[in-house]
């Protein structure tokens, strides 16, 4: 098959997509399918074979968020030129639209992956942050109201109206876990859904022992214990929770324990000025954006993974922390729920800091639970290997291109 993915965003930008967009392709190019990569233009992004990019706006979302020019005239060229067989797109907005263009004018199947809670990022758009931040402020009661009337209509009626609309106008939907499946259908989305995670690689399993024990050695600092979280810097992660969840965890079992988190964002100073404010300046490392190649190292180097982010429709970290064999605490949500079994490979919280941080405790208290947990962590893992989940979604393909040519056939023949 030639396979045609279209995104709103990959690497060098760090996140969920880009990296399941990268390990799907792999996967399916390992099978034997022509995968191309249809991308937004960075200014320091690396050639590859394959990807193929596409023009980028000057104007990003609060300076993070590049905007992508779906006119640009390459994505028609490249169609005109490559007969595809089937278009998974990753986004709803900018390049979906075109997705839907191509399918209409190429008489191409289009599968869509709801990566993201889009809810959860409205406020990278101006305008609705600016109402947010003054609904905030208002101490008028009826402004104040209304305000939050707009948001809400915003986040539930718009928003999911708009994605309801272009997912019922797809030939396959993929939801990245049974919960996100339960939403869309709750949503009102009538095109059929499949689960299909993002893998997990190989090399998440693999570590180098002599580098581990000196990434413990130099962040421990003679403490007992070592966590680390690895997340955007970002609101939607809820890192403002877990600083509040260690300052109890440390009046709760002392000052026994540091933790590493691991990437980077806007709220990288905000939340240095929290941690400060806290007194857990001396326990919280904050590491910046360490590369994939070596983030199996920092999760071997550690004794559990945190995580506080309400935002996930999966949470590939959390599978390649599991990777490593560490027990996850984490808030429970959409996403984390399907990995996180409770009492089982790590514990899930409600969004109350005390009790995210009374489980972190038990688990520091108790050495059999953890080394317990460990074992389950890795079980998990394993049922998320990528090139499994690339299978996965060949099958999947396969339904979805041969089912519209079986049902012409068959009416041929009756005719």
């Amino acid at each position: 098959m030639r396979i045609a993915m279209l995104t709103n965003n990959y690497k060098p930008f760090v996140g969920g997509v880009p990296i399941s967009i990268e390990r799907l392709a792999e996967g399916l190019r390992y099978l034997g399918h022509e995968v191309y990569i249809f991308a937004p233009s960075y200014e320091n992004q690396r050639e590859e074979q394959y990807v193929i990019r596409y023009r980028s706006r000057k104007k990003r979302l609060k300076g993070e968020f590049i905007v992508p020019d779906m006119f640009d005239g390459i994505i028609l060229d490249k169609f005109e030129e490559i007969p595809f067989d089937l278009i998974h797109v990753h986004h709803p907005m900018l390049i979906g639209y075109m997705a839907h263009y191509l399918k209409r004018k190429h008489d191409i199947p289009v599968v869509f992956t709801y990566h993201t809670r889009y809810e959860q990022y409205l406020h990278y758009l101006k305008p609705y942050h600016l109402l947010q931040e003054h609904a905030h402020k208002t101490k008028f009661l009826p402004m104040r109201k209304l305000e939050d009337f707009i948001l809400d209509s915003c986040e539930n009626i718009l928003l999911s109206t708009h994605n309801r609309i272009f997912m019922n106008q797809c030939d396959l939907v993929f939801a990245p876990s049974q919960s996100m499946k339960k939403y869309l259908e709750n949503l009102g989305v009538l095109t059929e859904i499949e689960v299909l995670p993002t893998g997990i690689v190989e090399e998440d399993f693999i570590y180098d022992p002599q580098k581990t024990a000196m990434i413990r050695e130099n962040y421990l600092k003679g403490k007992k214990f070592l966590f680390c979280t690895v997340s955007r810097l970002e609101i939607e992660k809820n890192l403002g929770f877990m600083l509040q969840g260690l300052e109890m965890l440390k009046e709760q079992v002392g000052d026994c324990f540091r933790v590493l988190i691991i990437g980077d964002g806007s709220q990288k100073n905000e939340l240095v000025k929290i941690a400060k404010e806290r007194g857990l300046e001396d326990n919280i490392e904050f590491c910046g954006s360490i590369s994939h190649n070596e983030l199996s190292n920092y999760y071997h180097a550690c004794d559990l993974f945190l995580f506080a982010s309400q935002s996930e429709t999966q949470g590939i970290v959390l599978l390649e922390a599991m990777a490593a064999g560490l027990p996850v605490v984490a808030v429970s949500g959409s996403g984390v729920n399907d990995v996180v079994l409770d009492g089982v490979n790590g514990f899930r919280a409600n969004l109350d800091p005390s009790q995210w941080s009374g489980r972190i405790a038990y688990l520091l208290e108790n050495k059999d639970v953890r080394t317990q947990m460990k074992e389950k962590t890795l079980e998990v893992a394993r049922c998320y290997h990528a090139r499994n989940i690339a299978i996965k979604a060949q099958n999947h393909y396969r339904k979805v291109i041969l089912g519209p040519r079986l049902m012409k056939q068959y009416a041929e023949k009756i005719i």
